[in-house]
């Protein structure tokens, strides 16, 4: 079916700071962002940290409709949106008779595991400082290289909640790092000239936090 059609049959405009679903709801309907972001949320004792922020191309809420089982997670539109939204049979309809879609789902569900086990292998970090440096580390390593260095494609109000601090904490390792010019900070992400270094500064915090406490 030709994107006109789509749009013009499934696609809805969504304002920024529309919920799509939360956490705990069922689920009937997945959605393919068109046009601006919406990010992923689960609630971790008193924070809300940010699983992922979804763009241009990218599809969520898949999930429940194939297995039939609650939201893992809130999706909340975090500029002004176009989706499509498109409800189960439909959904099911499409991926047996076009198996380029069933391909790109498959390909995605893959990357979606190793994003998972990064945010496990940061939770095992107990600092805040750490979870910032092993975050922007693993982003750096992914991000496209430009002429000063590797651009992160993170907003930074984002950055907190992607690691599952507060934000106060984000701000002082991030402080740390700027001042070390190790990161810059941009409006709409960071700046790494030389991850090399910021990987060297994440060993330094893990010996810090093994043997800091020697006399």
């Amino acid at each position: 079916m030709p994107d006109d059609q789509l749009l013009q049959r499934f696609g809805r405009e969504f304002p920024r700071g529309a919920v799509l679903f939360r956490e705990g709801e069922p689920g009937r309907e997945m959605f393919v962002v068109q046009q601006g972001r919406v990010t992923l949320s689960k609630r971790v004792g008193d924070l809300e940290k940010i699983l992922a922020s979804m763009g241009p191309g990218e599809f969520l809420g898949e999930m429940s409709i194939l297995n039939n089982r609650p939201r893992s997670a809130t999706a909340t539109c975090a500029e002004d949106a176009r989706l499509l939204v498109i409800d189960a049979l439909t959904f099911e309809a499409m991926v047996r008779g076009n198996a380029e879609i069933a391909i790109r789902m498959v390909k995605k569900l893959a990357d979606r595991l190793q994003e998972a086990e990064e945010q496990i292998e940061n939770l095992l970090f107990h600092d805040a400082s750490s979870r910032v440096v092993h975050f922007l580390v693993t982003a750096a390593d992914k991000a496209s290289r430009g002429p000063a260095g590797h651009e992160i494609e993170v907003a930074p109000r984002e950055l907190a909640g992607r690691v599952g601090v507060r934000p106060e904490e984000a701000d002082e390792a991030l402080a740390k790092l700027v001042k070390a010019k190790i990161v810059a900070v941009r409006p709409d992400g960071f700046l790494v000239p030389d991850v090399s270094k910021l990987r060297h500064f994440l060993e330094f915090l893990q010996v810090k936090a093994q043997f800091g406490g020697i006399a």
